[in-house]
């Protein structure tokens, strides 16, 4: 009598068992684990028996099967995989980290394995495939990721072979840190791009107190002034020690006196000069999409000081 016990839907066993009281030549060895799992519900009683007698003795009559090769992509609770067959004895969490997946990220369209996106436990990109919640997919299946497509690459490209970007560092920096990949983040970190602007520059700026108050304090300003007209201005006053400020401070007086809006910087504790902070402004209300520039001012009735020591026009052009 010739049986054939699937798993999953597949063949992988045949099992031929011998006439009742006999025991054939080809026996061959068999880990007890398959007799527990494959069942057997529907062999014969006096088989059965048999069965269990060989298996404790280590010995089973057995003639494998090779499972039918794949048909390709399933879909598992909405999301597409690539279906592999299992080769024999390959344990099931390695069969799932083989898994191929296809990604949507922006629109991007990408195909990996889940190892390679559960390289880093703890990332965004492994807590997709540890948790109850599948992710999302898209219309055709694929696992959708609601982030720019394009600087995935470089981030997938490290996964699989520990690459570093050349190019768009800022952006694929980004990326990194809201995928929570914190080895790629800390490389990157030691690039000139992104070393210069978070220790170097931005660890200035935290030393000027109220920056990122004033630059908006400027933007409204200059958006106020901006009606009928190609351009606006706004006044700065930058002052770099204590002693600066004092000079300037009878100055200041007079512009409140006169209802001259002023933006005053500083004093700050670091080694930047005022051009460097002149520069630093520039550049962050131009990230914002404004086209300014900046340069001394003149010398006006009232200062008792050189004003282009300390005084700037700020001047955005609208078009």
């Amino acid at each position: 009598m010739l049986l054939a016990l699937s798993r999953g839907g597949q063949d992988c066993f045949r099992l031929q068992p011998p006439p009742l009281g006999c025991t054939p030549p080809h026996l061959a060895r068999l880990d007890p684990t398959p007799l527990t799992c494959l069942g057997w519900a529907g062999l014969p009683r006096p088989h059965r028996q048999q069965l269990v007698e060989l298996g404790h003795a280590g010995q089973v009559p057995v003639s494998p099967v090779q499972p039918a090769p794949s048909s390709g992509r399933f879909q598992r609770k909405g999301m597409s995989f690539m279906a592999e067959p299992r080769p024999p004895g390959k344990p099931a969490a390695l069969q799932t980290m083989s898994l191929v997946v296809e990604l949507n990220v922006g629109g991007e369209l990408y195909t990996t394995t889940v190892g390679t996106l559960k390289k880093f436990p703890g990332s965004k990109l492994a807590e997709m495939f540890n948790t109850a919640k599948p992710p999302r997919p898209d219309s055709q299946g694929r696992i959708f990721i609601d982030r720019p497509g394009t600087h995935f690459r470089p981030i997938l490209e490290y996964l699989r072979s520990g690459q570093l970007p050349t190019q768009s560092i800022p952006e694929v920096y980004r990326e990194a840190q809201y995928y929570e990949i914190q080895p790629l983040v800390k490389l990157l970190e030691e690039t000139p791009q992104i070393f210069g602007e978070q220790v170097a520059r931005k660890q200035f700026l935290l030393r000027v107190p109220g920056y990122n108050e004033n630059l908006e304090l400027m933007i409204r300003i200059a958006r106020a002034e901006a009606v009928a007209a190609r351009c606006s201005g706004v006044m700065v006053c930058a002052v770099r020690t204590e002693e600066d400020a004092a000079r300037c401070l009878d100055t200041l007086q007079t512009l409140e006196t006169d209802k001259r809006s002023v933006v005053k910087f500083g004093p700050w504790k670091a080694s930047p000069a005022i051009t460097d902070l002149l520069d630093c402004v520039k550049m962050d209300i131009e990230a914002q999409g404004y086209c300014v520039s900046y340069q001394p001012c003149v010398t006006e009735k009232g200062f008792r000081i050189k004003s282009s020591d300390y005084f700037y026009k700020f001047t955005f052009t609208w078009w």
